[in-house]
């Protein structure tokens, strides 16, 4: 008798248990498939300046991306000297702009030096084509587009380096393992594989728990867009390099991306040299410390 009434009191409360359980699983990942579309579909960021702010001419470019032809928007510097041409990548919610280095600043620096420097929107930033940002996967295909540009012009200097930030830093070495063109690249501040780094930071871009969001966002990202982090990794093949130059910077209080990436990749490729930032944080090289940071960049460009 007593066993029965416990079953009939029980089964109820095993229901309702069962059926909050199931509640709370569909809100993770109801939340998880929205703010994983919300990441992939960022809010575009305007360009607000251009090089003449200072001081410097440039011409309005447009090119394609390789392999899916989207038309990419960005400007093209020229230095009189003509030394060769380097090519920016900014970060992840930014535009050729990157202001929060700033970059304009490190392309009057470049300019100054010699070096031809152009800056481009990458799909689904700025002024460019493209409906989704896929953190890596296809900005690579951007980076090739410039490439592309940058061998179409008969008045540049064809000694193309790649010169990224954060995303854009790895997106940088990704193209440069894919290209044999691309004579060396500069690295600030890059992640060294996107499914580690995002399953143990993506609290960082979402401002949500790390559990259970980091991996359900992750579980639920190629479903609803057909994204494969697990592609990006540019720690995996940086050895595709061949020996070609490859410098790290990295500021040693970086909080969104920490340097233990840009030493990852340092140990996978040991030609690569990292300059360290003492109390920099993310992007905040040039910020922190100005004279390091161009005497480091100037000194591996003219070594090339």
């Amino acid at each position: 008798m007593i066993k029965v009434l416990t079953d009939r009191i029980g089964r109820p409360w095993l229901k309702m248990i069962a059926g909050a359980v199931a509640v709370i699983i569909a809100a993770v990942y109801g939340i998880s498939g929205y703010v994983g579309w919300n990441l992939t579909h960022p809010v575009r960021k305007p360009v607000t300046a251009s090089p003449a702010s200072v001081g410097l001419p440039y011409d309005d470019i447009a090119f394609s991306s390789r392999t899916d032809g989207l038309r990419l928007k960005g400007w093209l510097l020229k230095a009189p000297q003509n030394r060769m041409t380097v090519i920016c990548a900014h970060g992840y919610r930014q535009n050729r702009l990157q202001q929060d280095v700033p970059l304009l600043a490190i392309a009057r620096a470049l300019v100054d030096c010699g070096v031809n420097v152009l800056m481009f929107d990458f799909r689904n930033c700025g002024e460019s084509e493209g409906a989704i940002t896929s953190v890596g996967l296809y900005e690579v295909r951007d980076v090739l587009g410039a490439v592309d540009f940058v061998r179409a012009q008969p008045d540049i200097s064809q000694k193309v380096v790649l010169f990224g930030f954060s995303m854009g830093a790895a997106v940088a070495i990704l193209a440069g393992e894919q290209e044999p063109e691309v004579t060396a690249v500069i690295a600030d501040s890059p992640f060294a594989d996107l499914t580690s780094y995002l399953k143990e930071n993506f609290s960082v871009w979402t401002e949500l728990p790390a559990v259970p969001f980091n991996r359900t966002i992750l579980s639920v990202l190629p479903v609803l867009t057909g994204l494969e982090p697990d592609k990006v990794s540019p720690v995996r093949d940086v050895g595709m390099l061949h020996g070609r130059p490859l410098l790290l910077i990295h500021g040693e209080a970086d909080a969104d991306i920490a340097i233990s990436n840009s030493e990852g990749l340092q140990r996978a490729y040991p030609a690569a040299r990292l300059v360290r930032i003492p109390g920099a944080q993310h992007v905040k090289g040039f910020k922190t410390d100005r004279e390091l940071y161009l005497t480091e960049v100037l000194a591996f460009l003219s070594a090339l």
